[in-house]
């Protein structure tokens, strides 16, 4: 499926059907992505960027490392701003966020007070392995449910 649609993305900016995507190309696509307008000289540095055979033109593949990147580099926008957010809720103390660590963030962002014990039990939801604590991965997957 992910193929196909990658396909159908690469066929609908190859205007002209060469099996390639031109600058021009690009830029109209991404215009039309975007919902912007992409200046020519972006279009030319985001095409020779990942343009691995020289030829000032983009194939399917080189296409599809373009569109990958992007998705990369989206993942680890997240991953930073998980990581960011973890970092708020961690008890000081340690990686991991804590009932204490919990209700004091909570506290200070202006939720309701909360006891220890109702933010053990919002803990106790995501905590995969049963240690009474949150550590990142279970925050990730806490924050992606």
């Amino acid at each position: 499926m992910l193929v196909m649609e990658a396909s159908s993305v690469f066929d609908a900016f190859d205007k002209d059907g060469d099996g390639k995507v031109s600058a021009s190309e690009l830029r109209c696509g991404l215009g039309s992505t975007l919902g912007e307008d992409v200046s020519e000289e972006d279009a030319a540095a985001l095409l020779a960027a990942v343009d691995a055979n020289g030829d000032g033109l983009l194939d399917q593949e080189e296409f599809s490392r373009l569109a990958g990147g992007a998705q990369e580099e989206d993942d680890l926008i997240k991953g930073r701003c998980l990581m960011e957010a973890f970092g708020m809720y961690a008890s000081s103390s340690s990686t991991m966020i804590t009932p204490a660590s919990l209700r004091r963030t909570l506290s200070r962002l202006g939720s309701h007070e909360l006891g220890v014990e109702e933010c053990r039990a919002m803990i106790c939801r995501f905590d995969l392995d049963g240690d009474g604590v949150l550590s990142f991965d279970e925050f990730r997957v806490m924050m992606m449910a």
